[in-house]
């Protein structure tokens, strides 16, 4: 994998912090940089499906949390996916900045 490729692929899975931040943008930047990148650099599109199935992995967990919250056990469950969230898209950048494609961990496979 060339640098342009890996230093795009870094800053797809970063991109999901920018959450943290600015409203859904952890959302919708993923997403665009996926998208503008994949048929210029294919190795990309891999990148932006893992990145898109964590997210909406992350999306499905955290209603069941909110739901499990009635019962006290999601306000455990809520901590545990915010680290996730923060630690596991920082992780699949620094291993996309080495080459690598990371599986993220607890991912649904939804898009292929």
């Amino acid at each position: 994998m060339d640098k342009e490729t890996r230093t795009w692929a870094m800053l797809l899975h970063f991109s999901v912090l920018l959450g943290l931040a600015v409203p859904f943008a952890g959302l919708i930047a993923p997403i665009i940089i996926w998208q503008l990148k994949k048929e210029e650099l294919p190795e990309i599109d891999a990148h932006g499906k893992m990145v898109l199935n964590f997210i909406i992995s992350l999306l499905i967990y955290s209603v069941v949390s909110v739901i499990l919250a009635f019962v006290f056990i999601g306000f455990i469950l809520m901590l545990a996916l915010a680290a996730i969230g923060i630690i596991f898209p920082i992780i699949g950048g620094i291993k996309a900045n080495s080459g690598e494609l990371w599986q993220y961990p607890l991912t649904l496979k939804l898009i292929k």
